[in-house]
């Protein structure tokens, strides 16, 4: 669900007052059972991690790419998958492992939860219903869902449904709650991983919390803000967020590998494996190396609008190409939600209706969103035309430096 902002340097994006909604790549609930310790300090990864193999024919090369793939892969990463698509060139790389119990490697079609790119969707969804006439971006939250987003300063009369869309609402992100965190971010996550989140529960947990700031005052990433929004989806049209998503985006542009589990607890085949640290924090570089969990399975409820996606990497890109071609919105809605939020001292990153704008080193300008949920890191860029759209994901979650690939890829460095 969660994302976690980058620069085109890769630093993370920085809010006011403190630290940054992506300084954690925010990590997921799950529960139940305990996790196999599938690797403890000091173990290496097997051979196969290093060094990438192409999984089909290109003609462009994608030297600097395949590079970034097998350096991110040996810093730690147990496995990776990439599918970059210019024009008629397509280019699918792997590396690593996706299974350290069975050393299976992963493969280019493999599934995976995609985390905070769940919100392009919801966002692609809003935007269509504002087309349709059944909802304003000017609506107040307590227009479509009266007295949720009260308490401790939030006023949901006060805020509208592109607030919501654009993080600049103000609302707490629940996942910044310190007893969230110790429950799905840690290693208490392996008590909870099965364990089951409404959407109410999730406000609810928001609202004990202060606003980060007053509606239209700043900008800062809030997880909050995408389940309102799919309760929002819910009031206006009948049906759940996720009805709505497979019946505008997924059937048409038949994405068959996508999906909204709800609190399916698996990740449907073929699919690699998911591990992560539990360590409530991004391990930095150097520190000592702890525990390897397989958290692969887990309720992602917890999640929901916010990140609960399944996907791959040929369906993510097929997505974002649709959604910038204009087969999604109409011109207006696709120029709304490509309109960003500037954020203070981060001139290079922007933020729109779910869509990250990024500015890299090169001068290349390009539109997407990353996400990161429990032993999985994604990210989708593509450029504003659709033409030339990259997908990643890594199956771990700590000291992951995916933005080498996207650098690499749209800079060639």
């Amino acid at each position: 669900m969660y994302e976690h902002g980058h620069t085109a340097n890769g630093s993370r994006t920085s809010t006011r007052g403190g630290r940054s909604r992506g300084e954690h790549r925010l990590r997921v609930a799950v529960v139940g059972a305990v996790a196999t310790v599938v690797m403890s300090a000091g173990l290496a990864l097997p051979a196969s991690a290093v060094g990438s193999t192409d999984a089909s024919a290109t003609r462009g090369g994608h030297a600097a790419a395949r590079a970034a793939l097998d350096s991110v892969v040996q810093d730690g990463a147990p496995g990776g998958i990439v599918l970059a698509e210019q024009g008629r060139d397509i280019w699918a790389g792997v590396a690593g492992t996706a299974d350290l119990a069975t050393g299976r490697k992963p493969q280019a079609d493999d599934r995976f939860r995609v985390g905070s790119i769940t919100k392009t969707f919801v966002a692609t969804s809003m935007l269509q219903l504002k087309e349709e006439g059944k909802l304003s971006l000017d609506d107040t939250v307590d227009h479509w869902l009266p007295g949720l987003v009260q308490g401790n300063g939030h006023d949901g009369g006060k805020i509208t449904l592109r607030q919501i869309l654009n993080h600049t609402s103000g609302i707490y992100s629940y996942t910044d709650d310190e007893e969230f965190k110790r429950k799905e971010f840690g290693t208490d996550f392996l008590k909870h991983r099965y364990a089951t989140w409404t959407p109410r529960q999730i406000v609810r947990l928001a609202m004990t919390h202060r606003p980060a700031f007053a509606p239209g005052d700043d900008w800062s990433y809030s997880d909050t803000n995408y389940v309102i929004a799919s309760m929002v989806i819910q009031r206006a049209t009948g049906h759940s967020y996720a009805h709505e998503i497979e019946q505008r985006i997924l059937r048409p542009l038949h994405l068959d590998s996508t999906s909204l589990p709800g609190t399916r607890t698996r990740v449907p085949g073929p699919s690699g494996r998911a591990y992560s640290k539990l360590t409530g924090e991004l391990a930095g570089p150097g520190e000592p190396n702890s525990a390897i969990y397989d958290v692969t399975e887990l309720n992602p409820s917890f999640a929901g609008a916010a990140g609960e996606m399944i996907s791959n990497n040929r369906d993510l890109n097929r997505f974002y190409r649709a959604l910038f071609s204009g087969r999604l919105l109409e011109e207006p809605q696709l120029k709304e939600m490509m309109t960003t939020v500037s954020i203070k001292n981060m001139p290079t990153f922007s933020y729109g209706l779910g869509l990250m704008r990024m500015t890299l080193s090169c001068g290349t300008e390009i539109w997407g969103h990353n996400g990161g949920i429990q032993g999985s890191i994604s990210q989708t860029m593509a450029t504003a035309d659709g033409d030339h759209v990259l997908s990643l994901n890594f199956n771990g979650d700590w000291n992951i430096h995916e933005q080498r690939l996207v650098d690499a890829e749209f800079c060639g460095v």
